[in-house]
């Protein structure tokens, strides 16, 4: 079959080749790809700016969405062309106290797709019964092939803050989850959102003011902090989102978070901190990370998708088929897309 495989640990190292494709194994199904959503990750591997560990050589894509092809014999409750989505967690120990608690996220023994097993943006797909979920029938694929950012926008939002009605909610980053961070941040009763980018996402901080986002803040030419001073009781932000993908959005945020606030942190850095975090004492932050998601994320976000209450349609950007994952990756990286999906006939 087709598929797009990271071959080398290298920029650039990305390209469709011909891959066996998996093969039906007891206790899984196979999932035909009908859309795959790019996430930022894939745009990092492909400039091999990953900061985790991959399988080389590796198919990429982990946002999908589908039609199940195969069932295996000793499978119940799933049947050949039912429509579903998948969870990233391929693999799971399903034993230990992260797993038997229900947070199979941070299971030590995880694997995910499209990092350490093959992904889905190829034609098919093996997995487990336990990660799929029904795609309701008034959501599209291209829409579906969105749950998992949105799930993990879900999961930094409503899992891991407080936000309560009124308060103030700054959201470092105008990509793509920093976007639906700021829809979820909305939904849960934000009274003012602040978003941060730079001079690359003028694109992104307009289609972020169109989505409801109150502000928003190039930070090379203005002073966020200063910016942020200047809202409500002068105090800073209730909650502080980074989802920047670069350490020093930390030292940026314990500047704007309020004297017992929050910072999330969702986007990935490996970079080095070289900053003193007294701030985070003097001012008792809480700190807390966020990673993944679970079954009850993705049943919650697909009934948002369902009910109309997440814009979807306006997420994404552009639709392409496997051919022209180039074009797919570089609207990604270059801002002109908040979201790419590709789709597989």
């Amino acid at each position: 079959m087709k598929a797009l495989v990271k071959y080398a640990l290298e920029d650039g190292a990305v390209e469709l080749r011909d891959v066996p494709a998996p093969q039906l194994e007891p206790g899984h199904v196979l999932v035909a790809a009908r859309a795959v959503g790019v996430c930022g990750s894939d745009v990092h591997m492909w400039r091999n700016g990953q900061s985790w560990d991959i399988t080389l050589p590796l198919v990429l894509g982990h946002e999908t969405a589908g039609v199940i092809a195969a069932v295996a014999d000793d499978v119940t409750q799933w049947r050949v062309g039912d429509r579903v989505v998948c969870e990233t967690a391929a693999k799971i120990c399903g034993v230990c106290a992260l797993c038997r608690t229900g947070r199979y996220n941070l299971c030590p023994q995880r694997e995910g797709y499209g990092a350490m097993r093959d992904g889905a943006f190829g034609e098919l797909l093996l997995a487990e019964p336990r990660v799929l979920h029904r795609i309701p029938d008034n959501v599209s694929f291209e829409q579906a092939a969105m749950t998992e950012p949105f799930a993990v926008a879900y999961t930094a939002v409503v899992e891991r803050t407080d936000i309560k009605p009124g308060d103030l909610v700054v959201v470092q980053g105008a990509g793509t989850i920093g976007q639906l961070t700021a829809q979820m941040a909305r939904l849960r009763g934000a009274g003012t959102i602040v978003m941060l980018g730079t001079g690359i996402d003028a694109a992104r901080l307009a289609k972020a003011r169109d989505l409801g986002v109150d502000h928003t803040i190039d930070i090379t030419s203005q002073d966020a902090a200063e910016f942020v001073r200047g809202l409500g009781d002068g105090l800073g932000a209730h909650v502080v989102i980074d989802a920047t993908g670069v350490s020093i959005a930390l030292q940026q945020g314990l500047e704007l978070v309020r004297p017992y606030g929050t910072i999330v942190k969702v986007g990935w850095g490996p970079q080095p901190l070289g900053f003193s975090l007294d701030p985070l004492v003097a001012k008792a932050v809480t700190l807390a990370g966020s990673f993944s998601h679970t079954w009850t994320t993705w049943e919650a976000v697909l009934s948002l998708f369902s009910s109309g209450r997440l814009e979807t349609d306006r997420v994404l950007g552009g639709v392409y088929p496997l051919e022209e994952w180039e074009e797919a990756f570089e609207a990604m990286e270059s801002g002109r897309n908040i979201k790419s999906v590709m789709v597989f006939s």
